[in-house]
């Protein structure tokens, strides 16, 4: 069956990205330039570009909505709103319909991922996101931690990173279904979560496992090619050639194994195929983004 190629942008992030707090001016300067957040702005047109901060997943979505209207205006945008959804109810309201069909980029906050897809999934707004996704080039759809977590169609929806080596440790749900060939996991590094990726790639050979580092990211054209952002590590685990799998003959709590899964490590302005699960790395003497 032929691929649909979507003509929109996703932009999963791993959490704790910049948001240009520091008073050191050279700093400042690189985050304007070259922070996550300004490559969101420069896929979705520019500092005048529409941008809705959507901050569900947030426990305290007012505080998160001012930090990132704030961290905005510091790159110069002209036109940011905050969009707190907090059911699906508000989903279905004309004003917010109209906001998410003519905005150029959606960000969705971290938090708790669970609230995004309990809120927002199969509602009008995640309609609209889908089909905006698929069909308007230069649409962008930006996510950080839980946000991006959610983008996937089977997303890690919780569990222990010391534990998830062991059969049952990590939690799965349905996610939002806007990337379905990745499992995405956030603060990768920081929080220890190798093994709950490697576990979803066990319950999900056929999909492709990505652990984000903090203020670390990609950018997705065509829903197939991928460049990584920011200052830190993106971990690629590629199920595909597995040769031993315990996971689905074992009793939960029992340690797995799991063989030749193929795992890459990536940084700042690595491109990766997904469909063709092929890594491009930038030479050593090349330039960052």
């Amino acid at each position: 069956m032929q691929r649909i190629i979507p003509k929109g942008v996703l932009i999963p992030i791993g959490g704790n990205e910049d948001k240009g707090a520091t008073l050191d001016e050279r700093e400042t300067q690189d985050f304007i330039e070259e922070g996550i957040l300004a490559h969101v702005v420069k896929e979705s047109g520019g500092i005048h570009a529409s941008i809705i901060v959507i901050p569900t997943a947030s426990s305290i979505p007012l505080e998160v909505g001012e930090n990132y209207l704030e961290a905005f205006g510091k790159i110069g945008c002209t036109h940011v709103r905050v969009l707190d959804i907090r059911s699906k109810q508000d989903c279905e309201k004309e004003e917010v319909i109209q906001m998410v069909s003519k905005t150029d980029c959606i960000m969705f906050s971290g938090g708790d991922q669970s609230k995004i897809t309990d809120r927002i999934a199969g509602t009008s707004v995640h309609r609209i996101i889908l089909d905006r996704y698929h069909n308007e080039p230069g649409f962008v759809v930006a996510g950080t931690s839980a946000g991006a977590m959610a983008m996937s169609s089977y997303m890690i929806a919780g569990g222990s990173s010391t534990e998830a080596f062991v059969k049952g440790a990590v939690d799965m749900y349905r996610g939002l279904g806007l990337i379905p060939q990745l499992i995405i996991d956030t603060h990768f590094i920081q929080r220890g979560r190798f093994g709950r990726v490697a576990e979803a790639i066990a319950i999900h050979p056929e999909l492709i496992g990505v652990g984000l580092a903090e203020d670390t990211g990609l950018i997705i054209h065509n829903g197939n090619d991928v460049t990584v952002i920011g200052s830190g590590m993106v971990i690629i685990f590629d199920g595909q050639h597995i040769k031993h799998n315990k996971q689905g003959n074992l009793e939960e709590g029992t340690p797995m194994t799991l063989t030749n899964v193929i795992v890459h490590i990536l940084s700042n302005s690595d491109r990766f195929d997904i469909a063709k699960r092929k890594v491009h790395v930038l030479p050593i003497d090349a330039s960052f983004i």
